[in-house]
């Protein structure tokens, strides 16, 4: 037997092959229908997970059939698609019937063509269209499988163009799970193919939005300052001339849906022009109408060297990516190879469910709904919310993209951290997990982020209504992380957005509470909401309940005089409790 690391043993015992025919094995594989027990059964015997351990998908839905924006288990349930899954079935489950032609057409005439001996007609369509919806000189494509590889191969590209390695990423950030495409990766997924000997050559740079504990300044344009200083200090101190690439999401996806500040992408772009630096815009998440622009970058006021993007290009109805590169790239690549490739690469029956599902978005006008039909809703509601409940920090949307930040109301930090760990409350995110599915919304929900991505063919009476199951799940989850308020010994003060609770400092008789009423803020960039009736209302109450003394939000002080008595001093606090509440 061999030994492995943890510690299982496994037989090396020769076992006596089985020639291949329908007698070899089960005649179940020919039945219409397995029943569920069947499935379950198969499933825990063959079935494996991917980033997470192999037990929670056993707790998953199965799936049998869809329609609109819904998916449909095999008890019957009914769920509300809220995220696209992973953020990819833009157009929902109704495929539309020019795609169902085009694949029909497509593998009855030509079901297969390797890219690297010939070339098609709908690879040659696929890219011109594209080309003429990109900006500026993004002419040249490929047409990987997924985002992964188109990012893998965004990486090689970039690397064989400028002859450098290195490539800078942010810390909050996802690129994909093959092995450059994770080592690019910022947030805790880079861990498992770093423990396992991560590529070399990735450089990560901070975020410049606000996190819970740290920010490059109070506004817009101070954080890009601030962040762009950071970053161009770090590509001096690198070395300008060993950096490949800048290799940023245009909009943070998985990491919390976050535009950059005003002025920072283009600063970016500048310092990469200035350095000799190509810029990757990964577009994997953000492209293909998702913020309420065709392309993610379309934010801002830049055109990058290459962009990389899938999910939505085919609607998720096929494996299909793409990464565009300017001419100069694609010029220097006509008498230089590339050194990239891979058997599934335009395919073509992919590429005829693409150029099918591009020419749809446009000619139902898909991205000017997510604008102006799901981001106003999108942003009503998620205001609503984030004032209802103190579990909810803030939110925020562009588009079709929504994001909301889950704290735990007794310390005001994240409920967990993006990992998983460090969890303050695992009976409240169990509880919000299982109030989801119990209200009917499906997608992924990664505390301390609950996001928000419905398909772009959402209608709003669709949209209010997952609104509507949202609320009562956080009702749940406020609920089952409510803060006793009878404690006295955590009181709060406001950092940003957040509220963070710390212990009363005592000075003698001198206490102060801190007390963060109702500032809170949902934005799509950083315009805030204030709700002054709630200060209004505690000014009113503690006249009303006969305290008296100088109030002055966002701290609430109590200095009784030296003299008073304990009961005096109790009875004081009864009444302030009175008003608190």
């Amino acid at each position: 037997p061999q030994a492995f690391a943890n510690g299982h043993e496994v037989s090396t015992a020769p076992v006596a092959a089985t020639p291949a025919s329908r007698a070899s094995v089960s005649a179940d594989h020919w039945k219409e229908r397995w029943s569920k027990e069947e499935l379950q059964a198969h499933s825990q015997k063959h079935v494996m997970a991917t980033w997470g351990p192999g037990s929670a998908m056993r707790q998953v839905p199965l799936l049998t059939h869809s329609k609109g924006v819904y998916l449909f288990d095999i008890d019957g349930n009914k769920y509300l698609d809220w995220t696209c899954q992973a953020i990819c079935t833009n157009l929902g489950y109704d495929v539309p019937p020019s795609v169902v032609s085009a694949i029909n057409k497509q593998i009855t005439e030509l079901p297969m063509v390797y890219g690297g001996l010939g070339n098609t007609e709908i690879r040659i369509r696929l890219a011109a269209l594209l080309s003429e919806l990109l900006p500026g000189d993004l002419n040249g494509f490929l047409f990987p499988s997924g985002g992964s590889e188109a990012n893998e191969a965004a990486i090689r590209i970039a690397r064989r163009f400028t002859g450098r390695a290195k490539i800078i990423n942010h810390y909050r950030s996802y690129h994909g799970g093959s092995a450059h495409s994770c080592a690019a990766t910022g947030d805790f997924r880079r861990g498992f193919v770093e423990a396992a000997g991560a590529p070399a050559g990735f450089i990560k740079t901070m975020n410049p939005t606000d996190s819970h504990r740290f920010s490059f300044g109070a506004t817009e344009e101070e954080r890009s300052a601030q962040a762009l200083a950071f970053l161009e200090e770090q590509i001096v101190c690198e070395g300008p001339g060993s950096i490949a690439a800048v290799m940023f999401e245009s909009v943070i996806g998985s990491g919390g849906v976050h535009l950059a500040p005003k002025g920072y992408m283009e600063g970016v772009r500048a310092l990469c022009n200035k350095y000799g630096i190509l810029m990757i815009c990964d577009e994997v998440m953000a492209g293909f109408g998702r913020t309420g622009k065709f392309w993610g970058f379309q934010n801002y006021d830049v055109i990058p060297d290459i962009v990389t993007s899938a999910k939505g290009l085919t609607g998720a109805y096929v494996p299909l990516s793409m990464v565009a590169v300017r001419d100069h790239i694609k010029e220097h690549f006509e008498t230089n190879a590339l050194g990239w490739g891979a058997t599934f690469h335009a395919h073509p029956v992919a590429l005829a469910v693409g150029y099918e599902c591009v020419k749809y978005m446009l000619e139902h006008d898909l991205v000017n709904h997510a604008k102006n039909v799901i981001e106003p809703i999108m942003k009503e509601e998620i205001a609503r919310l984030v004032d209802k409940y103190a579990s909810l920090a803030r939110g925020r949307c562009v588009g079709a993209f929504g994001c909301f930040d889950l704290v735990d109301p007794r310390t005001g930090e994240p409920v967990q951290n993006f990992d998983g760990s460090n969890c303050t409350n695992p009976d409240a995110v169990t509880a919000f997990r299982a109030a989801l599915r119990a209200n009917g919304l499906y997608g992924f929900v990664r505390p301390p982020m609950f996001h928000c991505a419905p398909a772009l063919v959402i209608s709003p009476e669709e949209l209010k209504d997952g609104f509507q199951r949202a609320d009562r799940a956080l009702q749940v989850f406020d609920e089952a992380s409510a803060l006793d308020r009878r404690d006295l010994g955590s009181t709060a003060r406001a950092r940003g957005a957040f509220s963070i609770f710390c212990p009363p400092p005592l000075l003698g008789m001198a206490w102060c509470f801190w007390k963060a009423l109702a500032q809170k803020s949902v934005s799509a960039g950083t315009s805030g909401v204030r709700v002054p009736d709630a200060v209004t209302a505690f000014r009113g109450a503690l006249r009303a309940n006969g305290l008296y003394g100088f109030v002055r939000p966002p701290m609430f002080h109590c200095a009784p005089a030296l003299v008073i008595t304990p009961e005096e001093l109790k009875d004081g606090f009864q009444r302030a409790d009175r008003a608190l509440q």
